[in-house]
């Protein structure tokens, strides 16, 4: 008789288990059954901003695989407008609703996918029945938003309240649509990912761009009138606005989980070993955005809610679950961003993150340009390293800059992976040609100042 394989979550690290699990077992030996409340799978949330802003046309440019390819070729029987209400770990069973046709759904499993995403920070102010006021955390929220933008009368001022990456790449995307921009921020910058010195930079670029910032704000209300939003009232004052859009982060999504007795580790995210699977918990697995994982650098579990780390984590799940062997070691925290065209990298430990995690340390930021000076189109850029001391080992590193600065970040977070240091760095043979790089490429050159720094100390 088939085991049956219940994945509940139906996007990134639930779908890429399904199908790794999928082409190790076959339909007479695993049947799996997929619950998802929305109703698409596998699509990117992080291309959101730029559906919005127009960049990317059409929504389904953002699916990744639709639940037909996985019905059809992966042989998932996809649920899709259900939402799984409960886990009932000593019946093996779980509970859903169906929220198109209604009514209750008892299904039992054998092994159990838990990959329930993240849920958005929402504070009480938030939670209004006036229209205008948005999310972007789904293909569904941002199917509400485009229909909003481009409702009669259409929005000419927009508040996005939250300054991380969610909030910048909003406020870029309603620059771009010709709104009036104002971003609230309770912190004294934007991009907290980054150190205040950095975040400086990336605040008076968006300046530069006509996003007007406010930080140090909070925000205790919603302003409305005959049920539409009209503004953000904060202790600072009154924004005025026609939509608000909320960028204050998520949470992982462990409600289910911590009802049925799974372990929640420090970081809020659900506590899983090396290969993915629920301690303590036989034949329960978890990926994605509501799981902990190790950080390599500081040795501290931490949640870092990324797609990235949500398909890799889901892919070995799934290698595990199709009787095969994969682990997944942790995670060092690289992400890059752009707005409009200055662009943003960092992996590692932050300044407060390296002090927390109990590193005494060196920080250089040293300013280079992307291209050989003399090259057309050469800009500045801004590249920040953190070094151990005395050991010199790459503990953190920050980009801001423009054309050609984010990706530059992958090179420092390889060097970082493998437990280089600055000094080895200095040597490292990296392309060079003018239209590229200067022969001393900006990620040398801030090496080099990080030991000359440690020389000094």
């Amino acid at each position: 008789m088939a085991q049956r394989l219940i994945v509940v979550g139906g996007d990134a690290g639930g779908m890429a288990a399904a199908s790794q699990a999928r082409r190790r077992r076959g339909p007479d030996d695993l049947e799996i059954v997929a619950f998802e409340r929305g109703r698409f799978t596998s699509y990117s949330a992080c291309g959101i901003p730029y559906w919005i802003s127009g960049l990317v046309e059409d929504r389904d440019d953002l699916v990744a695989r639709d639940p037909a390819t996985f019905r059809d070729d992966f042989a998932v029987d996809v649920r899709l407008r259900h939402e799984v209400t409960a886990i009932d770990l000593a019946r093996r069973e779980v509970v859903a609703q169906d929220l198109a046709g209604g009514g209750e759904v008892r299904e039992r499993f054998d092994i159990l996918m838990y990959a329930t995403g993240a849920n958005p920070v929402k504070p009480a102010w938030a939670h209004t029945e006036a229209a205008g006021v948005f999310g972007v955390q789904t293909l569904d929220d941002g199917d509400a938003l485009r229909d909003w933008l481009e409702g009669d009368p259409p929005p000419r001022r927009a508040v996005v309240v939250g300054g991380g990456y969610i909030g910048v790449e909003m406020a870029e995307a309603l620059i771009v649509r010709g709104l009036r921009v104002t971003l609230v921020e309770q912190a004294e910058q934007p991009m907290s990912t980054v150190d205040p010195d950095m975040a400086g930079l990336v605040a008076d670029a968006m300046r530069g761009l006509g996003i007007e910032i406010r930080t140090g704000v909070t925000v205790t209300g919603l302003a409305e009138r005959d049920g539409r939003v009209t503004g953000v009232v904060t202790d600072a004052g009154e924004f005025p606005a026609d939509v608000v859009v909320l960028g204050l982060g998520v949470r992982p999504n462990t409600a289910l989980a911590e009802a049925a007795g799974l372990p929640v580790g420090p970081s809020g995210g659900i506590r899983v070993d090396r290969r993915m699977r629920v301690v303590d918990a036989p034949d329960v697995w978890a990926a994605g955005d509501c799981v902990e994982s190790l950080h390599l650098v500081s040795g501290l579990p931490v949640h870092i809610p990324l797609g990235t780390h949500a398909n890799k984590q889901g892919r070995v799940a799934g290698i595990n679950i199709g009787g095969g062997y994969a682990t997944f070691p942790g995670v060092i925290g690289t992400a890059v961003t752009k707005v409009c065209d200055l662009e943003v990298g960092r992996t590692g430990l932050r300044e407060r993150e390296a002090t927390a995690a109990g590193f005494e340390f060196v920080s250089v930021i040293a300013e280079s340009t992307n291209r050989a000076g003399y090259y057309p189109g050469a800009r500045t850029m801004s590249v920040k390293l953190l070094a151990e001391r005395p050991s010199g080992r790459l503990l953190g590193a920050q980009i801001v800059g423009w054309s050609e600065a984010a990706k530059r970040i992958d090179t420092l977070a390889v060097a970082l992976w493998n437990g280089m240091t600055v000094d080895d760095m200095t040597a490292l043979d990296l392309g060079y040609a003018p239209p590229y790089a200067p022969a001393w490429d900006p990620v040398l050159v801030a090496a080099r100042k990080a030991v000359d720094a440690l020389a000094r100390r």
